[in-house]
């Protein structure tokens, strides 16, 4: 399927740095999510579904326990439940993750155009800096923003207004690569340009509101606005 470019497209500013969300867009640590919250579900008798996954997707963790709560009538409390899925989402995790394919191609280009750029996550710092250990990955982004560094999660706009105020640009001139519906309204309500990864676990995602989609991080739609707009910074 090609790239879409959505009506908003039309009044971007220019690019002068880049936001990555990392689970499902870096990694396909939704399938490691998928195992872990299956697991701390099968334990209660309950069983994890889609329509659980959609709901909570790039969540923050807090709002991922209090849904399993509410919906499957739990009577833990969300802190130790917490601690119980952040011991299976690493014992998950250890057992091996995809990168998303063209996501060295999309740095090395960050790289050639000297464009700053974060990671702003839902999840919790624990689970990002043991994910981004892979391919030595932490060292090629500025920083890092996680669940534990904001009040208010996706898909509020806090994680991408404090990415742009450490970057020290506008919102409006930072590109968000996002593969959630939350991670999409919160780069929208903070005045931010949303590129969105279309894959395998977000078939069921509403893209209305991105400006672009794409189905490669390396999609050449998304390298040359990078390019474009970079230059005219």
């Amino acid at each position: 399927m090609a790239s879409h470019t959505s009506p908003h497209a039309s009044g971007l500013g220019v690019i002068s740095a880049v936001a990555f969300d990392m689970d499902g867009l870096m990694f396909d640590t939704e399938s490691v999510y998928w195992k872990s919250a299956d697991e701390l579900l099968r334990r209660r008798g309950r069983r994890y579904t889609e329509e659980a996954r959609d709901a909570i997707m790039g969540r923050p963790p807090e709002y991922c326990m209090k849904y399993f709560i509410r919906t499957y009538g739990l009577s833990d409390d969300w802190r130790d439940l917490r601690r119980e899925s952040e011991e299976l989402n690493l014992f998950f995790l250890r057992q091996g993750y995809a990168t998303t394919p063209g996501l060295f191609e999309l740095l090395d280009e960050h790289d050639r155009l000297g464009l700053p750029r974060c990671v702003c996550t839902g999840s919790a710092r624990y689970f990002v800096e043991e994910a981004l250990r892979k391919d030595g990955l932490r060292a090629r982004f500025d920083f890092l923003l996680t669940s534990d560094d904001v009040e208010r999660g996706k898909p509020f706009p806090d994680i991408y207004l404090e990415a742009a105020r450490r970057f020290g640009v506008a919102a409006s001139d930072t590109l968000v690569l996002e593969d959630s519906a939350a991670g999409c309204e919160s780069a929208r309500s903070a005045g931010a340009t949303c590129c969105m990864l279309r894959a395998s676990h977000n078939t069921r995602v509403d893209f209305s509101r991105a400006d672009l989609v794409v189905e490669r991080l390396d999609e050449p739609q998304l390298i040359t606005r990078l390019r474009a707009r970079a230059d005219r910074a």
